[in-house]
């Protein structure tokens, strides 16, 4: 066990990341080589055990995490890799890209500093593969069913994995040249490099998970005759459907969507282009989004060496601590600063967000390139604009960072399987996954997990609603199932 007084003993001390300056010079990791065992396991000390840890109700895989903390703390590693697998297929994805909502709802929150979880998570998961603790684990024997999954982001990956390891043929469709979804192009390398994604693909094949790329389903592939060639098919294609801003002067040249921005600077790295179509290199760049994606445009703006960046959100500034109608456990909204924010203060000597703030209009100069955004203060409450708020800033890039309503509609999956969207946009489902063609009517053998059918949301909600599906699926083909189900497709998370 822990030391039931680390907590009183020892102060929260996170992995520190690499200097702002040394990092804004490369594409690595912003925590690359800093692994420092010591403090880790110092941290992971600091847990109480608690009788009743709500870190498990703060993480949609309901992760051992007292567990495998007491193991890391005593730098027994192959043991804490072994309980956090057990729970969570890619430990080294959620480790680097979640926000940690099982922080927010350690008990030590209540009045104190929380367990650093997500440092000793992706220090277990990187100590396991340093230490080849992740071999790969085929199934004894194989089911005769065939399940075809389409998309390989975290949900389709982690339940191509599942099925995979439960005997059951699995196909994995990739419309993209290479296995990945948003981790491979919408994730810059400075949060998580390839790397990490690659080795988990490649285990994955050594289990017998078969990989297409460049396979368009809804597109060159008939997704109806798809189904007619597998037993079940898991729609796991994300939300991909961007929001756009319909203001005067969206059409001059300049304005683009966020993720075309971060799909060619990954491009860049991967080594596929010289150089992105779109940079920020030498402008004064505007992203209009307060989000994550917001803030990944950010770093990568200050990296392509951007002349200036301001990043608007139309949110109020959150405060520093846990408003009243925000009690613990639940993740709060308060004023946070991503590594990206903290390089642009180091740059540029303030937070480069500004809040409260809508967009007005765009102003071009004869070429039809835009040079200018008209922006307004907004009322919190209603998000109206204010009178007298109204200022130009300088642009000469500008970046749409306002999310995703959905699953993409000029693809033809939709129609062709039968399926239909809820009132968000998402592709409708029952309490068990599968997709529904009709009002209350369940789409024989095909199931829809992740952004598909939840909305755009975090990578740990992907991996849980994968380990779901898969469960349902190998149910749906053989009458029950032993893999774990840690949600429900009308499961939400902790918020406000």
């Amino acid at each position: 066990m822990t030391d039931p007084f680390g907590f009183l003993r020892t102060p929260r001390s996170p992995v520190p990341a690499r200097p702002a300056d040394e990092r804004l010079g490369d594409w690595r990791e912003v925590h690359s080589g800093q692994a420092l065992l010591p403090l880790v396991s110092e941290q992971a000390n600091r847990c109480m055990d608690c009788g009743i840890p709500f870190c498990h109700a703060g993480c949609p895989l309901g992760n051992l995490i007292p567990e495998w903390n007491a193991y890391a703390a005593h730098g027994a590693w192959r043991a804490a890799s072994d309980r956090l697998h057990a729970t969570n297929n890619f430990p080294e994805f959620t480790g680097r890209l979640c926000p940690a909502p099982c922080e927010d709802a350690c008990v030590l929150t209540i009045n104190a500093d929380a367990v650093t979880i997500k440092n000793v998570e992706q220090t277990i998961a990187d100590q396991a593969w340093e230490h080849a603790y992740t071999a790969p684990a085929p199934p004894g024997r194989l089911s005769g069913k065939t399940v075809a999954v389409i998309g390989s982001g975290p949900a389709g990956l982690a339940a191509a994995q599942q099925l995979t390891r439960a005997g059951h043929t699995v196909v994995v469709h990739e419309r993209a040249d290479r296995i990945g979804g948003l981790l491979r192009y919408g994730i810059p390398a400075f949060k998580m490099e390839k790397s990490h994604l690659d080795r988990r693909v490649e285990q994955m094949r050594a289990e017998g998970t078969v990989f297409r790329t460049e396979s368009d389903i809804g597109g060159r592939v008939d997704a109806a005759d798809l189904r007619r060639r597998y037993d079940a098919v898991v729609v796991a294609v994300g939300a991909m459907e961007r929001r756009e801003l319909t203001v005067p002067g969206r059409e001059l040249r300049g304005i683009h969507q966020a993720m075309d921005y971060l799909t060619g600077a990954n491009r860049v790295v991967e080594g596929d282009i010289a150089e992105p179509e779109v940079t920020a290199a030498g402008r004064h760049v505007v992203i209009v989004g307060g989000g994550d994606t917001g803030s990944d445009c950010l770093g990568t703006a200050l990296r392509q060496r951007a002349l200036s960046v301001v990043q608007l959100d139309i949110n109020p500034e959150p405060g520093p601590t846990r408003p009243d109608t925000q009690p613990w456990p639940v993740y709060p909204k308060v004023y946070r600063i991503s590594h990206a924010h903290e390089e642009a203060r180091g740059r540029h000597g303030a937070d480069p967000r500004a809040f409260s703030c809508a967009t007005l209009h765009f102003e071009g100069d004869a070429t039809g390139l835009v040079r200018a955004l008209r922006l307004t203060g907004v009322e919190p409450a209603r998000r109206g604009a204010l009178p007298g708020t109204e200022r130009l800033i300088e642009a000469g890039l500008v970046l749409l960072a306002l999310g995703f309503s959905g699953p993409e509609r000029a693809c033809g999956l939709g129609e062709q399987l039968g399926l239909v969207r809820d009132e968000q946009g998402n592709f409708a489902r029952d309490d068990d996954f599968a997709a529904l063609g009709g009002p209350a009517r369940p789409t024989d053998g095909v199931f829809v997990a992740g952004d598909a059918g939840r909305g755009q949301s975090l990578v740990v909600w992907a991996i849980a609603e994968g380990r779901s599906v898969a469960a349902a699926v190998d149910r749906y083909l053989t009458g029950g199932t032993a893999l774990q189900a840690p949600v429900r497709a009308r499961d939400r998370p902790l918020l406000t």
